[in-house]
């Protein structure tokens, strides 16, 4: 949903989501579920709070500098007690700080007039207005508390607007962010400018893009090699040597190195996640090449503020050139493009030495490298003792706000066993085990049974008198078939066919349903449709109110029957059917509450377990308990990736993306033409794609014991027709296996095909066409039919 003020730039047909521009004197502050802020107000202010999703209630407080709380004074009637925004403060590391600032300053919540918006069935998007009569102090709250994973009453945001009586002139520039904690050293370099500085081990150092689409060189030399007269910097190619990727990133490879091997820093955060090291800084020769003659450029600025520390000048200096967009093309000429770094983007760096580092903001005006209008860098240090977590900036979409990338509430029951996270969809996710390895979580989840952490899968809780017309127009299945209790697997769809996401739908009620799907895009698009159709429905992100594990594998239902137990009106585990789900709780009727329902993605007889993540340590360890007799096992995403290929199960990005229709991902039995006389997104569109198919989606046996990658060719003779989509090499079936989109002229199975490598024409591995799933294709064993040995 668009804010009410915030639009994206645009200028002569260039729009830029990115960029979001607000008006003159307007300040934006985003207020999660549950979360708070304090901001500071001036007499005549106008403040607008907006429910983004709907049904979430508010509550302010305004205090003038006296210490008087008056909801007058914001032009309103006030009269509730402060006991909701004080328990919202305490549940916070933020709120706590309020609450001492609070004390500190002699503002006394028990005698604050609160004022509360949005009380009953507030609309996405709903908005109210207040205007300050004097100074003071404004709070607002996001109220709720902890989600029962049965319950539909979740937490989600607000934004605070603020529309400056005293604007500030539209071309005045932005001010650089508040700093992440007490800077030791804080300074602003403009476009054109360079500044060497001495950093300690262990120190962070922030280098942030003020006002976006600003590049920043920057380089860093061992103090300890330097004072016995050699300079030892960062050096990119070795970097990309011990790393295996183009810059490093933060999690397990992040560390920067110079031509000894020694790492000089570590990446700790990155907002942006597009950088360069393949060129330099720039140079003068580069704007004398270009007609430019004492164009200045970083490189000479470099070298002039270094020369204090004796380091010897450079014709050009090999950087980390932050924020620059490099563009390799398949001529294999280097090109660049607009950064991608939007207002306040960074990076936080730790010294893994002590340092003298450099860092520039480019000048260059005369290419696209800093967006055509270079503008200033913000740099700062920190001590040794700050506690930063590693994180990469996630956004929903291109123009929402950044968040860090989040520990589930799994991550502590993971990270016993392991230290290999990856960063997948702004959630921290294991990849293997320590001490394990891929293939033995693999034979552990195909013979006894392993517990994965599924959190990251977006949760949206679909409510209101329209809430199956809803899910009946933007599913591609019968919707109204569902029955309480029950799952289906679906696919959403855009209005050409192509797919925005698969899920499942999980119906709680006669107007209650929870859509679980892989991406915020699909419950955006819930949201957008409920509100261009007027249906009654509300569509609210629950993602962070439910974490979720799966326990798969032949063990799994006697492993988890062993610890539920379920209400009478339920089915037990012992009777829960494929596709079903029942709510229990942990050890008898006074336990914490989970949903369970019989769904997985192993090709196993599995679960999944929903809680909320003050639960989810509780619930882990029970599993743990309970399955350590029969050999359960922690699973990464490298195991999962060849339990799903082998039971032919898709992923996104790979199988589909929004230019895939669902009968060339290979889930045409998703899509309810037959069941249904009722419309749906797409549904046209799809009829005519089922009637003229032109790809399908097929399985390869490959000969090779090479995997090949996503991506990469298929060919009859030299002409190319089709695409690797997923390939790996199966441990129970003991060879390298793939699925593949090909045009349906050579999709018959026994069709013998090569899978193009290098250039797609010197190398090639011979492949035949079989059915998909590889692996038990009747899927006996996720119905639980195993064989008597099992």
């Amino acid at each position: 949903m668009s804010d009410v003020f915030a639009t994206p730039y645009q200028q002569r047909g260039v729009v830029t989501p990115g960029l979001p521009v607000l008006p003159a004197g307007v300040e934006r502050y985003p207020i999660s579920g549950g979360g708070s802020r304090a901001v500071e107000i001036h007499n005549g202010d106008e403040i607008t709070i907006v429910d983004r999703e709907g049904l979430q209630p508010a509550e302010l407080i305004f205090f003038a500098p006296n210490g008087l709380s008056d909801a007058a004074m914001l032009g309103t009637r006030g009269g509730r007690t402060a006991s909701a925004i004080q328990n919202v403060l305490a549940n916070s590391r933020s709120g706590q700080k309020v609450l001492a600032a609070l004390a500190s300053g002699g503002f006394d919540l028990a005698r604050a007039d609160v004022i509360r918006l949005f009380a009953e069935g507030s609309q996405a998007g709903e908005s109210q207005t207040l205007t300050a009569a004097n100074d003071g102090l404004l709070i607002v709250c996001a109220l709720g508390s902890a989600m029962q994973p049965d319950t539909q009453e979740t937490l989600t945001d607000i934004v605070l607007y603020i529309r400056r009586a005293a604007a500030l002139a539209a071309s005045e520039k932005l001010n650089p962010p508040a700093p992440l904690a007490d800077p030791v050293q804080d300074f602003n370099l403009l476009p054109g400018a360079a500044k060497a500085y001495q950093v300690a081990a262990g120190q962070y150092i922030q280098i942030q893009d003020v006002q976006g689409r600003e590049c920043s060189d920057f380089q860093a030399l061992s103090l300890r090699a330097l004072d016995k007269g050699i300079e030892r910097e960062i050096d990119v190619a070795a970097t990309r040597s011990l790393t295996g990727t183009l810059y490093p990133q933060p999690g397990i490879f992040a560390k920067y190195f110079s031509t000894d091997h020694e790492p000089l820093i570590e990446i700790v955060q990155d907002t942006c996640g597009r950088h360069d090291t393949f060129g330099s800084a720039c140079t003068a020769r580069y704007y004398e090449d270009m007609g430019y003659l004492g164009h200045v450029n970083c490189t000479d600025n470099i070298n002039a503020d270094l020369e204090q520390f004796n380091v010897r000048p450079r014709g050009g200096w090999a950087a980390i050139n932050f924020f620059f967009n490099t563009l390799l093309d398949d001529t294999h000429a280097i090109g660049m493009d607009d950064p991608w770094s939007r207002p306040g983007d960074y990076v936080l760096l730790r010294a893994l030495t002590d340092l003298i580092c450099v860092s520039t903001a480019c000048p260059c005006d005369i290419d696209p490298a800093n967006g055509w209008n270079p503008t200033d860098i913000q740099v700062r240090v920190y001590r040794q003792q700050e506690n930063f977590n590693r994180a990469i900036a996630w956004r929903k979409t291109a123009e929402d706000d950044m968040q860090e990338t989040k520990e589930t509430g799994f991550h502590k029951c993971f990270a016993r066993h392991t230290r290999d996270f990856a960063e997948y969809n702004g959630y921290w996710l294991a990849t293997t085990m320590t001490n394990k390895g891929a293939i033995a979580e693999y034979w552990a989840c195909r013979e006894q049974a392993a517990v994965m952490d599924l959190s990251p899968l977006r949760k949206y809780e679909i409510t209101g008198p329209d809430a199956g017309e809803l899910m009946q127009w933007c599913a591609t299945r019968d919707v109204k078939k569902l029955s309480d209790g029950q799952v289906v697997y679906t696919a959403m769809c855009y209005e050409h066919g192509g797919m925005i996401d698969d899920g499942t739908i999980y119906r709680l009620g006669e107007n209650n349903y929870r859509w679980i799907g892989g991406n915020d895009t699909s419950g955006l698009w819930l949201r957008e449709q409920a509100q261009a159709r007027g249906y009654q429905a509300w569509v609210r992100n629950a993602t962070d109110q439910l974490c979720n594990i799966a326990i798969q594998g032949p063990r799994s239902r006697e492993i988890l029957k062993q610890f539920l137990w379920t209400p009478p009106q339920r089915a037990t585990i012992e009777e829960l059917p494929w596709f079903r789900f029942t709510v229990a709780r942990l050890h008898d009727f006074n336990g914490p509450a989970c949903v369970v329902s019989r769904t997985g993605y192993s090709g196993e007889l599995g679960y999944e377990l929903f809680c909320h993540p003050n639960d989810a340590e509780t619930f882990f360890n029970a599993v743990w308990t309970a399955g350590e007799p029969y050999g359960i096992a922690p699973l990464g995403l490298a195991a999962l990736d060849m339990l799903r290929i082998e039971a032919g199960l898709i992923f996104a990005g790979y199988e589909f993306c929004d230019q895939t229709n669902p009968y060339e991902a290979g889930i045409g039995f998703t899509v309810a033409l037959k069941s249904t006389n009722d419309d749906f997104v797409g549904r046209s569109v799809l009829e005519e794609r089922k009637a003229h198919p032109q790809r399908q989606l097929v399985g390869l046996n490959i000969e090779s014991g090479i995997v090949p990658a996503n991506g990469d060719c298929l060919r009859v003779g030299r002409a190319q027709v089709g695409e690797i989509t997923s390939a790996t090499k199966s441990p129970i079936l003991g060879k390298t296996i793939a699925l593949a989109r090909v045009d349906v002229a050579h999709a018959q199975i026994g069709t013998n095909i090569e899978v193009g490598q290098l250039d797609g024409q010197q190398k090639r591995l011979s492949a035949t066409i079989t059915a998909f799933p590889h692996f038990d294709p009747k899927k006996e064993r996720v119905k639980g039919n195993y064989p008597p040995t099992a």
